[in-house]
């Protein structure tokens, strides 16, 4: 495990990195293995340190990793928020997100993260308000959210989590309140 200074983008990074090798070892004498595996590259986690301007700073399990702030354009009429991060592949993005025009029946994870830290979603305690299906989402992935919580209410009315089946009502609720004040 490492841990890293300031990042290329100016703000606290903490890299963590993590070899995983899954290779034939059989005949192979301890030396041999050791060497083999100090070769591989560590896969390396960008995670952001939230600040106090910042809206957002999180990820997924897939690498994602990102924050928000608001734009030095925004306006009352026109909300617009900035993220910044890393890909799940490791690549820096930048996206500029108009809150308005984000339609939650076809959006990005980091789009649906905009609006539920713009709108300020109660997180029942957690990461987020969204369903757990996200974990898996990469950058460009787009997905109806609504029919996302759908199944997990319908997923958690089976398994009698009258908690949870509550819980996502409500975030469900907030984000079809947003899409009928349109």
């Amino acid at each position: 495990m490492s841990v890293s200074g300031i990042g290329t983008t100016g703000y606290p990074i903490a890299g963590y990195g993590a070899k995983r090798t899954q290779q034939n070892t059989a005949g192979k004498s301890f030396a041999e293995q050791v060497n083999n595996v100090a070769s591989v590259k560590p896969h390396t986690s960008i995670v952001y340190m939230k600040t106090d301007d910042m809206l957002y700073s999180g990820g997924n399990g897939t690498g994602l990793s990102f924050y928000i702030k608001y734009a030095d354009n925004s306006t009352e009429d026109d909300p617009t928020v900035i993220a910044k991060g890393v890909d799940e592949n490791g690549n820096e993005f930048e996206q500029a997100i108009h809150i308005n025009k984000i339609n939650p029946r076809n959006a990005s994870l980091v789009e649906m993260t905009a609006l539920e830290s713009y709108m300020g979603v109660d997180k029942n305690g957690g990461l987020t308000s969204l369903p757990p299906e996200t974990g898996m989402m990469g950058l460009h992935d787009k997905t109806n959210f609504m029919d996302m919580f759908q199944k997990q209410i319908s997923d958690m009315k089976l398994l009698s989590q009258k908690k949870a089946v509550s819980y996502y009502q409500y975030s469900m609720q907030a984000y079809w309140d947003f899409m009928n004040k349109k």
